[in-house]
């Protein structure tokens, strides 16, 4: 039987695969190799979750929640976010995501449309790439660099055009660790007002940071 050549769509043809995805296959069952690739953990998952897992489990609280995510768990997460003078209503404004991929993904639906363009920071999260790809967007590559490997207001605004409808940004940096400074976070949001322009902050790795 021949096969058909629309078997597969062209944006998923032409999306490339995970460098770091690639490496990590080549290294499953070597124990002389040392994975700095992806975040995986070289020790067992703590028992208190584990616990907390089994428990849950006996109980049967195994069915489809809120679209939203568990309340509780919102509720947690609008507390933990008050800690950063950051105020939302756990029931209108939180959405639980399955990480950040899947965040990055529906926010890049929400607002992008075919032909927009997104800004970037490079090195960045592989996902990023890929993810606006797929929403037909133009990629912006802001090679910081050149920057002290973090984007500064002056350099992303020579970048920025009509067409611009986002930057993304990830501070601390995956895969840097480098932080972006209060003060120029400040002066890219004032950017962001001045142009009218999303800022997507991920920032999965903030408890990561030991200085004040």
């Amino acid at each position: 039987m021949n096969e058909r050549k629309d078997k597969f769509s062209t944006k998923m043809l032409e999306t490339p695969p995970s460098g770091i995805r690639k490496f990590f296959d080549l290294i499953i069952g070597r124990d002389d190799i040392i994975s700095l690739g992806v975040g995986e953990p070289d020790f067992p998952t703590p028992w208190l979750m584990r616990e907390e897992a089994y428990y849950h489990l006996e109980q049967g609280h195994t069915s489809y929640t809120s679209n939203w995510g568990l309340l509780e768990l919102r509720e947690e997460i609008a507390k933990y976010l008050q800690k950063y003078n950051l105020d939302y209503n756990p029931k209108k404004e939180i959405l639980v995501t399955i990480g950040v991929s899947e965040a990055v993904d529906a926010v890049l639906r929400a607002i992008l449309n075919p032909q927009d363009e997104i800004i970037i920071c490079e090195p960045c999260y592989v996902s990023y790439q890929p993810l606006a790809e797929l929403c037909d967007t133009k990629l912006i590559r802001f090679d910081t660099s050149k920057t002290n490997f973090y984007p500064t207001a002056e350099e992303l605004e020579k970048v920025i055009s009509p067409k611009t409808k986002a930057i993304m940004l990830c501070s601390p940096s995956n895969p840097t660790g480098k932080m972006i400074p209060k003060d120029e976070l400040e002066k890219i949001a004032k950017l962001a007002q001045k142009h009218k322009i999303w800022v997507l902050s991920d920032e999965v790795y903030s408890e990561l940071v030991y200085d004040e």
